[in-house]
């Protein structure tokens, strides 16, 4: 009997070739990971493209601004450097007319304290003196102070004007009382004579003293500002100095002879360190220590005033003496003086010895007795 139709099997789709997605499928071979067969390691994920440029960006703006520091900190060096050299150029120029100045004033000093110098000579000496300093006072204002300082130059250049007018004050008042005999002509020199004082006061605080501080405050350091002080002696400059100035100068102008009591002598001999009294009547037992010296009183035993007085001090010792010479500028009537003898050398030990101190005599003394003093003195190390 015939198998029904229904049985029949048909194998259409069997027959038919794989579609293009099922070939695509089965064609992909997937490749062996690397990093080794078995190893289960996995490759690090590289960073994402967008992220790389940002890094490099930042990496080249870190060294900008490393070099723009660096810079920064050259520029700011040399800027300082530059500061400090401005101001300590300046002060090396002031430096000069400071003691430029200071030595105008010790001329005067010596002018006034010269012996045996008349008035016309005094009237010579200080002109030539005052123009000295008004070209002190042109170089002063040549120079070109940092901008902070520049109130303080002004003041500096206010002082050694005053300078100029005390000396030129001094130089018309000795003309105008030159053959006068009033006492009241001293009032005449002490007035231009207090500018001269007058002008050392300014310097130290209106220019020394706030100088200082602008440059504290500009952050300079290491750079000193100059002094200077043009009396040297504030006792010369006085009225009362004046007067006996004049008295020495009229008596020196008329007779060439001085006139009056004239005379000093020696108060006392000291031993410093310790202010050991020495006596002319015993032995003196001295400690010779590295810092030994000597200090003398002198007087003015006249009625006159007395200048330019040398005073010595020597030391007997084998070998060659030791010798030492001062020089007292000026001393007025009844008033001491002390000059102290240092640095001395090698003083002989373990022997006796004398200690003499003479004071040479001034014009017109007489009775000079009292000029010398002998000491017996033995030096021991203590």
């Amino acid at each position: 009997m015939d198998t029904p139709d229904d049985d029949i099997e048909f194998d259409f789709f069997d027959d038919e070739p794989a579609t293009t997605e099922a070939q695509s499928t089965q064609s992909r071979v997937r490749l062996p990971r690397r990093g080794g067969r078995g190893t289960g390691m996995r490759r690090p994920s590289a960073p994402p493209r967008g992220l790389t440029p940002l890094l490099r960006l930042l990496a080249l703006i870190a060294i900008v601004v490393a070099i723009l520091v660096f810079f920064g900190l050259l520029i700011q060096s040399c800027a300082s450097t530059s500061k400090h050299d401005t101001y300590s150029h300046y002060m090396a120029d002031v430096g000069k007319v400071a003691q430029s100045s200071v030595s105008d004033g010790a001329e005067l000093a010596g002018a006034l304290t010269t012996q045996g110098v008349k008035v016309a000579d005094i009237e010579g000496k200080l002109a030539g003196l005052a123009e000295q300093e008004r070209q002190t006072v042109n170089v002063a204002q040549k120079l070109d102070p940092p901008g902070p300082l520049r109130p303080e130059h002004e003041n500096l250049i206010e002082a050694l004007q005053l300078r100029v007018n005390g000396i030129q004050g001094l130089a018309d008042a000795f003309r105008r009382t030159e053959g006068s005999k009033a006492t009241t002509d001293a009032a005449l020199l002490a007035a231009p004579a207090q500018r001269l004082l007058a002008s050392d006061v300014m310097w130290d605080d209106l220019f020394q003293a706030p100088a200082a501080g602008e440059m504290k405050r500009q952050g300079v350091t290491g750079v000193q500002v100059p002094d200077s002080h043009f009396v040297g002696n504030q006792d010369l400059i006085s009225e009362r100095s004046m007067a006996l100035v004049l008295q020495r100068l009229r008596g020196a102008s008329t007779s060439g002879k001085p006139t009056g009591l004239h005379g000093t002598n020696i108060v006392s001999t000291k031993v410093e360190p310790g202010g050991q009294t020495l006596s002319t009547g015993q032995l003196n037992t001295v400690t010779a220590t590295t810092d030994l010296a000597f200090v003398v009183t002198i007087a003015d035993s006249g009625d006159s005033q007395e200048v330019g007085i040398k005073a010595t001090l020597t030391i007997q010792k084998p070998g060659g003496a030791i010798v030492k010479t001062k020089t007292v500028a000026l001393i007025n009537p009844s008033q001491e003086k002390s000059i102290t003898f240092r640095n001395l050398g090698q003083v002989p030990f373990a022997q006796k010895t004398t200690v003499n101190v003479d004071v040479a005599p001034v014009p017109g003394e007489h009775n000079t007795s009292n000029n010398k003093a002998g000491y017996p003195v033995i030096f021991s190390l203590g």
